[in-house]
Formats: C-alpha cells, structure tokens, sequence
C-alpha cells in the first residue's frame, strides 16, 4: 500500500541530512510546502509523534551511536546532539532510553551474556501473571521469511518505542503472546526482533532489526473485550520512528523475573 502523505520521506530525508542544524517547525513545514498548523497535523498522522518530538528521537538515536562507536566524552556527545548541558542530556537520555548515557556506554558486555543466556534458555513462561485487573492483550506475531531468535513486545504510552515500556514481553519465537494485568488506557503495542546471528551491537543499536507496529492505538476499557492483535514484523522503513528504548534493559528486566520466580 502506498504511504499517505509521501511528501513527509522528503521531509525525513531533509532531517537526516540536516540533524545537527536548529531546525524549526517552519523549517521543516516549508520543506513540505505547507503551513506549519498542516504540517504538525499530517506528520503525526503519518509517523505518530510530532516532527519536533520525533527530531529529537533522531538527536538521541544519534547520542546511543557515539556512545557506543565512539570514545567522546559524555558532555561532548550532549552538545553534539544540541543539549546545552549535561545534566539536561543525562535526563533527557535517561528518560527516553531506559538507562543513564554512561551506563548505556558500558552495557556492552553484559548484553551480550543476557543474549547467549536467552539464546539457551529453555522456559519463556514470563512469570508476571498475577494481575489485580481482568484484562489481557493477546496477539499473534508474524513474519514473511524465516526467523529464529528473541523477539521484544512492549505497550507503550506514546506511538514511538521509548522509556520502559507500561506492560512489555519476551518471546523466542513466532506465534502468541499475552500481556496479562494492563490496566485501563491507551497503548501502542510494538515490537522489534532480534536474530540470533546477530550480536551485542545490534541490542545496543538495533537499526536493521525487523520490527512492528499496530495499525490502530490499544484502548482498554471496562467491560469491553480487547481484539486480538496481529503484529506482522518487517525490515525497517525510512518512517519509522527511532527504537530508543534500552533492549539490554528489556532483556534484563525479563531475565529478573524468570530468577526471581525460579527462586521461589
């Protein structure tokens, strides 16, 4: 299907290529030859979050880069990246990835043992059953090709996969899953797989991991059944918004409560 609204992939690409300027709303809504009003509008529409918060996606996925393929100082990446301080930069990143920009530096190693460790593990029952409210949301995962490795699922309270998400699983494989205990509101649910060919690197920095999206927002309500949801995982695409979110965090987060309830 072609994507409404093809003249916001000028406008990404503009993004791209120009991140470390001070751009504008009006910057941005004249690459797209509309009022700024129109713009905001169809942006959101398109990719989900507006295109100043998106920007700023773009500026900290920038930040997870030169923090793990470069040895700059932390204050250095945060000026890079538009932030006049580092105190501002530490909590704007902390906020939106999980974790703190130092800690996102040195979590190579580990990530890489959680990965090996969830490559050999044999139950994926996620113990976090209990819930003090009725409902659930199942779904089914899919993919077009083969695909052997962890696949990461997430309800989030914004339509862009950042922060810890407010329910979120781990599963090995294609087929269902279930978030049980979610309590009433909006959520956006989605995921993003990694193989198990691939390494440390790309858990820390998943650009080219397949991953997905519900078409609409999840509204749990009272009394109203939850539809079933098919999430279908595909190579990334030049609109989708940037995977923030720490994944080693993710991992670790699901390998806590699998210890914690082997313990019991």
């Amino acid at each position: 299907m072609k994507n409404k609204y093809p003249e916001i992939d000028q406008v990404i690409e503009y993004i791209d290529t120009h991140l470390y300027d001070s751009l504008s709303l009006s910057d941005l809504a004249d690459q797209a030859g509309y009022s700024r009003y129109h713009f905001n509008r169809i942006f959101k529409q398109r990719i989900g979050v507006p295109p100043l918060y998106y920007l700023s996606a773009l500026r900290l996925q920038k930040a997870k880069d030169l923090l793990i393929k470069t040895d700059f100082p932390v204050r250095e990446i945060g000026m890079e990246i538009g932030q006049q301080s580092l105190g501002t930069f530490t909590t704007r990143f902390t906020e939106r990835v999980g974790v703190t920009p130092a800690h996102f530096r040195n979590s190579a190693q580990q990530a890489d043992e959680q990965f090996r460790f969830l490559q050999d593990l044999s139950d994926w029952k996620d113990p976090r059953t209990s819930s003090t409210t009725p409902y659930s949301v199942h779904g089914t995962l899919e993919t077009a090709s083969p695909f052997e490795g962890v696949t990461l699922i997430g309800l989030f309270p914004k339509a862009i996969p950042e922060g810890l998400p407010t329910y979120g699983t781990l599963v090995s494989s294609m087929g269902d899953f279930s978030m049980t205990g979610v309590k009433p509101g909006v959520y956006y649910l989605m995921a993003t797989s990694v193989s198990w060919k691939m390494a440390a690197h790309d858990l820390l920095l998943p650009h080219q991991t397949l991953r997905a999206k519900a078409r609409k927002p999840i509204i749990v309500e009272a009394n109203k059944d939850i539809p079933h949801q098919t999430v279908t995982l595909r190579p990334p695409l030049i609109d989708d918004a940037p995977i923030l979110v720490s994944l080693p965090l993710l991992m670790n987060n699901f390998l806590d409560r699998l210890h914690h309830n082997s313990n019991r």
